[in-house]
């Protein structure tokens, strides 16, 4: 079983890639943090259920992900904390019941959502509007890690509470750009 310090450890030596990237953000970074290296690994998941259920706050009811990275993530935060998930699609389904949410969503939800690598905050909040569209409320917003650059502050600007399990220098990354 891992401990904090080593699924850090982890999660640095099987995702963290070097070179010049361009972020979802349209940013360019010297650094590139591969969620589906470690969300594949069995022992980095098991860690961060773990973790993930440590932080959840009383009164959740329901923790949710996006598709594709935040699937793994809420699906062992799920089984470490004993509360059911909700799936979120990027984009509605246009056939069978047509869903934007996956698994079962009411309106007295207290939701928390689950993010991989949190850069802008653009995707996640999308996501907490699309949940709060359903009449469910969204509390929290956990990352398995902050880039540090601006999505704690969008998404604490949006009225919700920001938590991130490690942070890029937690992972021994000096540079932010």
């Amino acid at each position: 079983m891992l401990d904090r310090t080593s699924v850090a450890e982890r999660i640095s030596e099987v995702a963290v890639l070097h070179g010049t990237f361009t972020l979802r953000s349209g940013r360019t970074s010297t650094y590139y943090i591969d969620k589906y290296r470690f969300s594949t690994q069995p022992d980095i998941l098991d860690a961060l259920g773990r973790l993930f259920a440590e932080r959840i706050p009383s009164g959740t009811t329901l923790l949710a992900g996006a598709e594709l990275g935040g699937i793994p993530l809420v699906t062992v935060a799920s089984m470490a904390s004993g509360l059911p998930c909700l799936f979120i699609r990027n984009a509605r389904k246009d056939y069978g019941t047509e869903k934007v949410h996956e698994g079962a969503l009411s309106k007295d939800d207290q939701v928390v959502i689950l993010e991989d690598v949190a850069t802008t905050g653009g995707q996640v909040l999308e996501a907490a509007r699309d949940i709060e569209a359903s009449g469910a409320v969204v509390s929290n917003i956990i990352a398995v890690v902050d880039r540090e650059e601006g999505a704690r502050e969008a998404v604490e600007d949006a009225g919700y509470v920001f938590d991130a399990l490690f942070t890029v220098s937690d992972l021994g990354i000096r540079s932010t750009s």
